[in-house]
C-alpha cells in the first residue's frame, strides 16, 4: 500500500474512535495532550488505505466495487486468502497532525501442510512514516491462501463455505 501523504485529522480519529466503538477521551481533541495533538487508535493507521488511488477495497465512482455486497462482486486480482493475523509496534503514538506516508513491502513467507491440503502463509511489512522521515508504526499483515487436495477439496469449491 503506497500511500504518499496520510494526514492525521481530528474529525477523522473522532469518526474512526466512535466506528469502533472506543470512546477513550485520548481521542478527542478538546482532552489531547498539552501540544493539543490528540492521539489516534492503535488500529487507526489501517484507514490510511482511503488515500491510497489503487487500494482495491475502495470504492470508485462508475466501476463495479467487490465489497458492495449487492451481489457476488468481482473478483479481486490475487484474491481467495484469508488475512490472518494483524501486528502493530508503534515507536511513537500516532497524533493529530501527523502528515504519515506508508509503503509496503513483503515479508516472510512459509508453508504448512494440515487435514485439507497445503496452506501458503505470507507477510506484508508497512512502514508509516512522519514528514521528518521518522518511523512511527510498523504494520505486519499476514495472509493464508489455502490450496486444498483430496476430498476436502469438494467443500472449499463451494466458496471455502462447505
Amino acid at each position: 500500500m503506497p500511500v504518499p501523504r496520510f494526514p492525521v485529522e481530528a474529525g477523522h480519529v473522532l469518526m474512526f474512535a466512535r466506528a469502533i466503538g472506543d470512546d477513550d477521551a485520548a481521542y478527542q481533541a478538546e482532552l489531547a495532550d498539552p501540544e493539543g495533538r490528540a492521539a489516534a487508535p492503535p488500529t487507526f493507521t489501517m484507514a490510511a488505505a482511503q488515500f491510497d488511488d489503487d487500494y482495491p477495497l475502495r470504492p470508485k465512482p462508475g466501476q463495479k466495487w467487490f465489497g458492495s455486497g449487492a451481489g457476488p462482486g468481482e473478483a479481486l486480482e490475487g484474491s481467495g486468502g484469508l488475512h490472518a493475523e494483524q501486528h502493530f509496534e508503534y515507536h511513537r503514538p500516532v497524533r493529530v497532525g501527523d502528515i504519515l506516508s506508508a509503503e509496503s513491502r513483503p515479508g516472510r513467507s512459509w508453508e504448512k501442510t494440515g487435514r485439507a491440503g497445503l496452506l501458503r502463509f505470507s507477510e506484508t511489512i508497512t512502514e508509516y512514516r512522519d514528514a521528518a522521515g521518522d518511523l512511527v508504526v510498523t504494520a505486519r499483515s499476514v495472509g493464508v491462501l489455502a490450496e486444498a487436495s483430496g476430498p476436502a477439496s469438494d467443500a472449499e469449491d463451494n466458496g471455502g463455505n462447505g
